[in-house]
């Protein structure tokens, strides 16, 4: 799909999005299952976050096949989850969610985001990086980065 116009649209999660965002999140996570032993569900909690936290969903074809979560912190906003299903892959999805998540905390009034991913996702540190993230520290499995804008 790399290449093509982008076959999805974002859209703020509903309640009804739950399951559909769940099974979004687990497809998109069972690539790390084989290198990360330790790897939490990514998809647990979906309904509580949609009902507490800022979450969108992207949608194709009529299912869901992207999310976002992110949770509002005093002085930051904190990138939870972004995730992108393998069937969408290289269609820019990933990168659009990150734009909307800095483009939200910009609206919202903040100047700067968080995000904590897993040592043992390299291609991710990567991603953010490029993306203007930058790495504040390293505790045990956990990568912690920043961006401020």
């Amino acid at each position: 799909m790399a290449g093509r116009v982008a076959p999805w649209s974002l859209r703020p999660a509903v309640p009804a999005d739950a399951d559909a965002l769940a099974a979004c999140l687990d497809a998109a996570y069972a690539q790390y299952a084989g290198r990360i032993a330790d790897l939490p569900r990514m998809s647990d909690g979906c309904a509580d976050d949609i009902a507490h936290r800022d979450v969108w969903v992207a949608k194709a074809a009529g299912r869901v096949v992207g999310g976002l979560v992110l949770a509002r912190e005093t002085g930051f906003v904190r990138l939870v989850n972004v995730a992108v299903h393998p069937d969408v892959r290289g269609t820019g999805l990933g990168r659009a969610l990150l734009r909307l998540a800095e483009a939200e905390a910009q609206t919202l009034g903040y100047r700067e985001m968080r995000l904590n991913t897993h040592v043992d996702m390299p291609e991710n540190v990567r991603l953010y990086t490029r993306l203007g993230w930058q790495e504040t520290g390293r505790q045990g499995i956990t990568v912690s980065m920043t961006k401020r804008f």
